[in-house]
């Protein structure tokens, strides 16, 4: 069974992760919800998530600062973050936001259904980048020690598992919420520049031959 994204959810108020649990249980991935921005840096430190939906107000470290200490550790740099905050929030809160690092910046109340859409494509891109450093993975292991028959298979089995997620991120760059999202769409456009990287590596494998 393949293993499930996990997404952090950071929120001072219980009430408010109960109802983000219950947006994103349809998703069938682990949801991870903590209560302040310290319980957050600890998730962090120990396992691995595909995004984080962050809360802007909070007692103690608030959104902001949880957001510069996640893009100041290398572990977590790249993991994208969506700040959540109440409406009527102070008119810098979305600048300051950004600045932070945030791939998006939404306010409450918002719609489930568009909240659940953009954590959707993001957990997408995230298990087709973790399928991609699988494929990465096997292809430096198999290469060198392969010969004959042998490397003409490794290469056949790894240009037909390429070719998968190649057609995938195709159907994503096409889908309507990440053409009209630019995060989203700059997410897709890193994923298939990982994939061409490996499609030439595999095409250089094969000319070598």
């Amino acid at each position: 069974m393949p293993q499930k994204a996990r997404i952090l959810l950071v929120d001072d108020r219980a009430e408010n992760l109960i109802a983000l649990e219950a947006i994103l249980s349809s998703l069938n991935q682990q949801l991870v919800p903590v209560r302040s921005g310290e319980a957050a840096l600890k998730a962090l430190l120990a396992e691995e998530f595909a995004v984080i939906l962050l809360d802007v107000v909070m007692p103690g470290m608030d959104g902001f600062e949880t957001a510069a200490h996640i893009k100041r550790r290398a572990r977590t740099h790249d993991v994208p973050i969506i700040f959540l905050t109440a409406a009527g929030a102070e008119p810098d809160h979305a600048f300051r936001g950004y600045a932070a690092g945030a791939v998006d910046y939404i306010a409450k109340p918002f719609d489930p259904w568009v909240l659940r859409a953009k954590v959707a494509v993001f957990v997408d891109l995230y298990m087709k980048n973790r399928q991609l450093r699988e494929q990465a993975d096997l292809l430096r292991s198999q290469a060198g020690a392969a010969i004959g028959d042998s490397s003409g298979s490794v290469l056949a089995e790894l240009s037909r598992r390429v070719s998968a997620v190649e057609v995938i991120t195709t159907t994503l760059a096409s889908m309507p919420t990440v053409k009209t999202d630019p995060a989203l769409a700059d997410g897709v456009a890193q994923l298939d520049r990982c994939v061409a990287r490996l499609r030439d590596a595999l095409d250089a494998l094969g000319a070598d031959r």
